[in-house]
């Protein structure tokens, strides 16, 4: 092979092994605002846009709506409810509290506008909860307090369809 073939067949080489080097390196797809992406899956932030809340027979149920998927939630039974970022008590009244907390997840779109339309602190006369305040929407964390009269005993799940995550209260069946 004579040296400018070989030079061809050198930079044509190179040429195909950094566009796969850049292939690799180069990030997922990034979905648009409606969470769809080029075809590539993505892990879009879900937006929280609503929480919602029903007294039935047995048991009260808060729902917190999202866009995308539901993400990991954590309920912590706390002493008292604070704001995030501000540590300012939330004036709920309640002896018993939930800390309802949605990791990753955003309250605001990327250019910083809430899009969340729930309450952001409502007194609430069910059975078993007396109040809901979105307490935080900082530094990826989603967070809410709710606010009872007696200790909850509560369980979780997720639906689909729309996303959502649901927390159901137990107490006493008020329909008898």
């Amino acid at each position: 092979m004579n040296h400018p073939r070989r030079r061809q067949v050198t930079a044509l080489a190179s040429g195909v092994l950094l566009t796969a080097g850049i292939a690799l390196a180069a990030p997922a797809a990034t979905a648009d605002a409606t969470g769809t992406g080029t075809g590539t899956r993505t892990t879009r932030t879900p937006l929280v846009v609503n929480a919602r809340w029903g007294g039935h027979c047995t048991y009260d149920r808060i729902v917190i709506d999202l866009r995308g998927h539901v993400p990991p939630v954590t309920v912590t039974p706390v002493s008292r409810l604070f704001y995030d970022g501000s540590g300012k008590p939330v004036p709920l009244a309640g002896k018993f509290f939930l800390e309802i907390r949605l990791h990753p997840a955003a309250a605001h779109d990327d250019g910083g506008k809430s899009v969340y339309r729930g309450p952001k602190l409502i007194k609430i006369y069910l059975p078993q909860l007396k109040g809901l305040a979105l307490t935080g929407d900082f530094e990826g964390y989603v967070t809410f307090g709710a606010a009872f009269d007696s200790k909850p005993a509560f369980s979780t799940h997720k639906l689909q369809h729309p996303e959502r995550f649901v927390l159901d209260i137990a107490h006493r069946n008020v329909c008898c």
